[in-house]
């Protein structure tokens, strides 16, 4: 096996800078939206939060594919939203993005949710509250630096699920070679078409990226 030629052939390289895109902005949005919608789930009783908290939840234990069916319908010209925007973000890189956030999002929040659901963070935010802290006080000065080491955490397991999501990313991306087809996409691809030493060589680049994540989680945990 020839690891050079593998690693700068086109064919590799692609969804290789394809799937870093994929990953660094629906990190972006899994960190922006995640943070806020954990720290509201976290505080509030109320029933559309539970709600919320059910359909965050969904995506651990729905069949990706299957999941990845319902966002095509819902998703595409002929479905509501497509319908509603007049354009659809089926098979292109928004596309790509959805799933991957999607697959992520729950591992990006629970972690977060269950930080600040603690007793310490409740005493925390009511000590804040009696000092006459605001509540966008209390939640970027007093909350989020206590629960900093979750937040990491559940960044790194929702990068490491986007990371080797297959099911959406198949059905909202179509695996179209040289545009949607993803790292995790093209390894299904290399093994596919009988390029069993290629498909190695893509499975341990992304075991290895894998398996950083989870060092660098544990390092996380452990302080």
């Amino acid at each position: 096996m020839d690891f050079t030629a593998i690693i700068s052939d086109s064919a590799t390289l692609n969804p290789l800078i394809l799937s870093g895109k994929v990953l660094a902005t629906s990190g972006v949005l899994q960190l922006l939206l995640g943070i806020p919608l954990a720290c509201w789930l976290a505080r509030s009783r109320s029933t559309l939060s539970s709600i919320m908290d059910t359909v965050v939840t969904l995506p651990l234990v729905f069949p990706p594919v299957a999941m990845g069916f319902g966002l095509l319908l819902l998703l595409g010209r002929e479905g509501p939203m497509g319908a509603l925007f007049g354009e659809s973000i089926i098979f292109s890189f928004p596309g790509l993005v959805v799933a991957a956030f999607i697959a992520g999002l729950p591992l990006a929040v629970k972690p977060i949710q269950a930080a600040l659901k603690s007793p310490e963070a409740a005493r925390l935010g009511e000590v804040a509250a009696v000092l006459g802290k605001s509540e966008t006080t209390i939640f970027l000065c007093v909350l989020l630096p206590y629960a900093k080491r979750s937040i990491a955490a559940g960044m790194l397991l929702a990068l490491g699920r986007s990371l080797g999501e297959v099911g959406m990313t198949l059905m909202l991306g179509g695996n179209i070679i040289g545009r949607t087809n993803t790292l995790s996409l093209e390894i299904y691809n290399a093994v596919f078409n009988g390029e069993f030493e290629r498909a190695i060589m893509l499975s341990l680049m992304i075991g290895t990226a894998s398996i950083a994540m989870f060092i660098v989680l544990k390092k996380v945990s452990d302080t």
